[in-house]
């Protein structure tokens, strides 16, 4: 990773705001609109950030949105890049990279993703606790730069204890359900066939998806504190009622699942601490 590419892209960031974010959000599919809540925002299109990707997914916006929420300094990215977009992993996790130059040390990010465990729905929520990295990469591999962090950096607790005591702690308070598991991260863009999804719930997966492990790695590399928020679109339980899943359908209900989605995500950032 090119450091020089990361501070041309904070350094520009920082040019167009007069304060230092401390959490940085990053909405999957469908759930941008929360980017929208945000009080006086600067809003940055990817295109205009040097060395930044752009987003090429229906349902991500392809912008930053700086401002207030909840009283709190944050930047949001509106649209994330995927690996099965073409991208490398290098330019998968680069937001992260710059955010956490722009000094952001608490990262919440979310996923619109398949459910493997029975007892959820359409509609859920689960607060990730543990993953499994099935894309066949990762962004760490090659020259480690330790001005970026370790070499053999730990993932053993990747997803941050105290914000998901929080995050249940604000989810009770507001009376909606969220459940806990394992987020499998797969490459795609090809969603999985049964087989595959069968062999996912024999190793402990809670959750199916195309997103979040690599930026959590690169996160955790980078010594911040993350929160993981899925929401699941659909249910992927390998058996004969198993429906053929479109990117529509995944929207529809990432939409339909928003406001409670809001309201949790607005409530951690209310209570979390800097």
């Amino acid at each position: 990773m090119n450091i020089q590419k990361i501070n041309e892209a904070a350094q520009f960031i920082s040019s167009k705001i007069n304060f230092t974010p401390d959490i940085g959000l990053i909405l999957g599919s469908g759930l941008g609109v929360l980017g929208d809540e945000i009080e006086d925002p600067t809003i940055i299109k990817y295109e205009e950030i040097p060395n930044f990707p752009v987003s090429t997914v229906e349902g991500h916006a392809g912008q930053l949105v700086i401002g207030k929420l909840e009283g709190k300094d944050v930047v949001a990215m509106q649209g994330r890049f995927h690996y099965y977009e073409g991208y490398n992993m290098d330019e998968v996790t680069f937001p992260v990279r710059v955010m956490k130059a722009l000094g952001v040390n608490i990262l919440i990010v979310t996923n619109a993703c398949g459910g493997l465990n029975p007892n959820f729905y359409a509609g859920a929520l689960m607060l990730i606790n543990d993953h499994i990295n099935f894309t066949g990469a990762n962004p760490l591999i090659g020259p480690n730069n330790n001005d970026l962090g370790v070499r053999f950096p730990d993932m053993s607790r990747a997803y941050n204890s105290d914000l998901i005591d929080l995050a249940k702690e604000v989810a009770n308070d507001l009376g909606i359900e969220v459940f806990e598991g394992v987020y499998t991260a797969i490459s795609g863009p090809s969603y999985f066939s049964k087989a595959e999804l069968n062999m996912l719930t024999v190793m402990g997966s809670d959750t199916i998806g195309m997103s979040t492990v690599p930026e959590v790695i690169v996160a955790r590399h980078s010594n911040m504190a993350v929160l993981g928020i899925s929401c699941i679109t659909d249910m992927a339980i390998p058996n004969e009622h198993l429906e053929v899943l479109t990117h529509e359908q995944v929207m529809r209900v990432a939409q339909e699942a928003r406001p409670k989605f809001i309201s949790l995500v607005k409530g951690i950032v209310k209570e979390v601490s800097i």
